[in-house]
């Protein structure tokens, strides 16, 4: 037997308003009495809310759209685990959209979110947003839109920022401490991720420690395992390389491979260090020595943002700065014990 909150409010004895606000958890100045009565009726025929319904007379979905750039991409699989996990107790249900990185069809799928009547979107994008998305835009003044995007688009409320620089800036300097100074940097082609504050880390804890930038140390790819691994093909040629900086975990695991194919060891025969710290490099053979950002964490603020901006409009949304950390782990050879 399928209820309607009206049936509910009438084998519970109180008014519609009552059971609907009860199950929207505003049902505060209720006595405990009326809230057990409502809730008794709900468990007793296993209720379950029509939103669509309930979104004609509410104009609240309870749906929240999120687009990312690659939904295959184990960064952006932990940032949609956080987000579900602020959002789901919430009684909020995530709507999964793949922009395939491009800023053409992240505007489609706005565009699409919002006339699906979703309340808010979370966007996690590469890509400098016109102005009539942007955050303060009418778009976002009809619909409350949260970035993920390292800061990218100007704003000053919202941001959501990682020390990628200093991360980056301790995983060489960790290396430099090792005794090594052929030290190469694996790093994303284009403005992928826009990932430069990676690089400058590089650039200057080589700089401050006296050591010589080489551009030839650097090589460019897609920041994926294919891309790792070409990118380590052409590195390896350098034959007094001691040392590989990966810009994130998934080049690793590629720069793993090209490695191994040269029948070299890691690390009695070179160094390696990734960013990101996601969970399958504690796997790696031997497990990677990586800066690890809170990438959960970001998922999961990111959705206390949107989910603030939706049920509190007045407030000003906070910027939020994290922290990375170096995670020792075993693909580092200590070259001053030599």
């Amino acid at each position: 037997m399928k209820l309607t909150i009206r049936q509910i409010a009438e084998i519970a004895g109180v008014s519609v308003t009552t059971v609907s606000q009860i199950l929207n958890h505003k049902g505060g100045r209720f006595s405990t009495e009326t809230r057990q009565r409502v809730h008794d009726v709900v468990e007793k025929y296993q209720y379950k809310p029509d939103f669509f319904a309930s979104n004609l007379v509410t104009r609240h979905s309870k749906t929240i759209g999120m687009i990312v750039p690659d939904v295959t991409d184990s960064f952006f699989s932990k940032i949609v685990e956080g987000a579900e996990r602020y959002t789901n107790p919430l009684g909020y249900m995530l709507v999964l959209c793949n922009s395939h990185h491009k800023v053409e069809k992240e505007i489609q799928l706005l565009q699409q979110l919002a006339d699906r009547s979703v309340e808010g979107v979370l966007l996690a994008t590469p890509n400098v947003l016109p102005k009539e998305y942007g955050i303060d835009s009418e778009f976002s003044k009809t619909m409350p839109l949260g970035l993920i995007d390292r800061g990218i688009n100007q704003r000053d409320r919202g941001r959501l920022v990682i020390k990628e620089y200093e991360g980056a800036y301790q995983a060489v300097s960790y290396l430099l401490k090792k005794g090594h100074r052929n030290i190469g940097l694996i790093k994303e082609d284009t403005s992928y991720y826009q990932l430069e504050e990676r690089y400058n880390g590089y650039y200057h804890a080589l700089k401050d420690a006296g050591v010589l930038f080489k551009h030839e140390n650097v090589a460019t790819a897609d920041l994926t395992v294919e891309g790792g691994y070409q990118a380590a093909q052409q590195l390896l040629k350098r034959k007094n390389l001691t040392a590989i900086f990966c810009s994130n975990d998934a080049m690793a695991m590629g720069c793993y491979r090209a490695i191994y194919e040269r029948k070299m060891k890691i690390p009695d025969d070179i160094s390696v260090i990734g960013f990101d710290g996601l969970s399958f490099s504690k796997f790696m053979n031997p497990p990677l020595t990586t800066i690890e950002q809170p990438v959960f964490d970001i998922g999961f603020t990111a959705a206390k943002f949107i989910v603030d901006a939706i049920e509190f409009p007045e407030r000003r949304i906070p910027n939020k700065i994290f922290e990375t950390k170096l995670i020792f782990r075993e693909s580092v050879k200590d070259l001053t014990r030599q």
